[in-house]
């Protein structure tokens, strides 16, 4: 029998349900997806507990297009019940204590990969780099995107974190890329967004070492940007919108800048998908029994927040 992952999911949009909060706003865009923008900081905030396992499951990324879409269209302003405010910073961050992202549905792969379903993983691996592309080109607004790590960032994870102007992180936060451990690559904008930060040799080395590293070890690499104490996340984006708010409007447009000089099409995303599809279904029985340990494993992250 074909496993795909249903096109309806992937394209499913929600009309989020919102409260008011004496900070601002608050907006349910699923049990998966929780959004709140603060007024102080000028901050969209939004923080993703997906079920089962602390992974990019498909519906978790309908949720994800859905709410992009809702910033895309805001034109960078938000009615918090009658007051609009500038949304100048859109925040990724984690629900779950101790993990922001493990990456990948490898339950979602191995299925797909055991029915041979090319087109299933490749409508997945799309919806993947969708919505990381958009967060990448800070949804074409004036805005900067920001990824707080809390915890353990790995794979797809990671490559979520990347895509943001800045990536802030907790010091217990540990980052790395397993796939090379069930003989594959992360497929979903590793190359590319590290490339542009680190430089080829570098980003080579990051991807094919299959290391868990420190904060500390990726911000003396130049992969993240600040590393603060654990428990003080929420406080290192607060202090960064402080520092920035006379400069904001120049580093907002350096930003842009960056990204125009630094230039990344959609396009380039898409072809390293159909890479990363053709790798997938080249896999040996032995590979993707390695790849169920992992799912074993991601499994016992959601329960424990730890890698043993």
């Amino acid at each position: 029998m074909e496993m795909r992952v249903p096109s309806a999911v992937l394209e499913v949009r929600h009309v989020p349900a919102s409260q008011p909060l004496a900070t601002g706003v608050a907006l349910s865009f699923s049990p998966q997806l929780q959004v709140h923008f603060d007024k102080d900081t000028r901050a969209l905030w939004s923080r993703w507990s997906p079920e089962p396992r602390p992974c990019f499951n498909p519906a978790l990324l309908a949720d994800i297009r859905a709410y992009y879409d809702f910033v895309a269209g805001s034109g960078g302003r938000i009615d918090c019940f009658g007051e609009e405010h500038e949304i100048e910073y859109v925040v990724l961050a984690s629900g779950k204590a101790g993990v922001f992202n493990l990456g990948g549905d490898l339950d979602l792969f191995k299925q797909l990969i055991d029915a041979r379903d090319r087109q299933g993983l490749l409508r997945y691996g799309r919806a993947c780099i969708d919505v990381l592309y958009r967060n990448y080109i800070g949804h074409e607004l004036p805005l900067t995107t920001v990824s707080l790590v809390q915890g353990e960032c790995l794979g797809g994870g990671f490559e979520a974190a990347l895509s943001s102007d800045v990536v802030i992180a907790e010091r217990r936060s540990r980052f790395g890329f397993p796939e090379i451990l069930f003989n594959m690559f992360p497929g979903m904008g590793a190359y590319s967004f590290l490339e542009r930060r680190i430089g080829q040799r570098a980003a080579e080395e990051l991807i094919t070492g299959g290391k868990i590293h420190s904060a500390e070890e990726m911000a003396a690499m130049g992969v993240i940007d600040l590393v603060v104490d654990d428990g003080t996340g929420e406080d290192g984006v607060a202090e960064l919108v402080r520092r920035r708010a006379r400069s904001r409007n120049g580093l907002a447009a350096l930003a842009a800048a960056r990204r125009t000089v630094h230039r990344l099409d959609f396009k380039e995303l898409l072809d390293v998908v159909e890479i990363w599809v053709d790798s997938a279904l080249r896999l040996t029985p032995r590979d993707l029994k390695l790849m169920q340990r992992l799912v074993s494993r991601q499994n016992g992250l959601g329960e424990s927040h730890q890698i043993h």
